[in-house]
């Protein structure tokens, strides 16, 4: 037989001498299969080099035990950390997990969406992707009775069970705590796309200024894709102001850091002339000279209770099933970039 030829259930059966219906059942592990023939099969099948056709076997049982998995990056540590927490549920389930990564792009996201759909996938959970201001492809999920979960970056738009942290909570907490090392010119690093956790940290910046009758200033705020470089050429910018800022919370750890190194190359200290707050608790956090303040997003956490409240869509038959919205508390970590008292 051709190695490049696909091993079939038939080329099994005709191995052994048996039917392909039997060989499906002893795959399948059916009870009324003996144990010596489904030792037989798997064992041909393995010498074979059969692989199963998912999308097949998906069409006829209804299920493919499969989810997929879409995240805009997965080489950062907080989606790494949400996929961990998904696969362990999943797993102990019994169910597989693609992951796709959407590189924040919207076609890129909309055509995922369509391959996961093509492969037959039991149900999606998706972080959206920064540029996505359409969401018919998400619909077209729900429209074909897919359970659809979204996590971390989420939108009203859509009737879906939805994890999230509560950025705003985080925002104003980091923001407050800069204020009461009496910091009193604090400027944001935020991002121009409309995205929910973007907003939502930038509104607890606004707010606890205002909370402590602190004048709100737009020439702080400073919008960019908010990566390294993008915080070293915010810090820069903030650095020509007639008045520079007294402290930089970043809604992004690496923004933060782009921020550090041009402040150490200058010779500014830290966090005595300017105090550095991030966002996700990134590993390098910890490392960083000084140690970065940040917040922590509780990853795993959000992970494991998104894959939770994916599987109640199958309970009960998964018809009719009431979205829910689970939000998460945040956990500023306090380090030496903002201590000055």
């Amino acid at each position: 037989m051709s190695t490049k030829t696909k091993v079939t259930i038939h080329d099994i059966a005709e191995k052994l001498n048996i039917t392909a219906s039997t060989v499906s059942r002893a795959l399948n592990d059916n009870p009324r299969i003996s144990d010596a023939t489904k030792k037989a099969v798997l064992k041909a099948a393995k010498q074979l080099n059969y692989q199963p056709n998912n999308i097949a076997a998906a069409l006829r049982h209804g299920k493919s035990y499969i989810i997929g998995v879409i995240v805009p990056t997965a080489d950062r540590f907080f989606f790494a950390s949400v996929v961990r927490g998904i696969e362990e549920i999943a797993n102990n389930l019994n169910y597989k997990v693609i992951i796709c990564q959407s590189y924040d792009n919207y076609e890129k996201e909309v055509q995922t969406i369509e391959a996961l759909l093509n492969a037959r996938v039991d149900g999606i959970i998706a972080s959206i992707g920064k540029n996505t201001e359409n969401f018919d492809h998400f619909k077209k999920v729900q429209s074909k009775g897919i359970p659809l979960v979204l996590f971390d970056r989420t939108t009203d738009e859509l009737e879906v069970s939805q994890v999230m942290i509560d950025d705003y909570l985080g925002a104003y907490k980091t923001v407050e705590h800069l204020i009461q090392q009496g910091c009193r010119r604090i400027a944001h690093f935020t991002s121009p796309k409309k995205v929910s956790v973007f907003k939502e940290r930038l509104r607890g910046y606004m707010d606890a200024l205002r909370d402590y009758e602190i004048p709100y200033d737009e020439q702080l705020v400073i919008k960019s894709d908010l990566q390294l470089e993008d915080g070293r050429e915010s810090m820069k910018k903030l650095l020509k102001l007639k008045q520079s800022p007294d402290a930089v919370f970043s809604a992004s750890d690496y923004a933060a850091m782009g921020a550090m190194q041009v402040l150490k190359e200058r010779g500014i200290q830290i966090p005595q002339e300017v105090a550095l707050a991030g966002f996700s608790n990134e590993p390098f956090t910890s490392f960083t000279d000084p140690p970065l303040t940040t917040v922590d997003q509780r990853s795993i956490k959000m992970g494991n209770i998104t894959a939770e409240l994916f599987f109640e869509h199958f309970k009960d038959g998964e018809k009719g099933i009431v979205s829910q919205k689970t939000v998460l508390k945040p956990e500023l970590i306090i380090r030496k970039s903002t201590l000055r008292k």
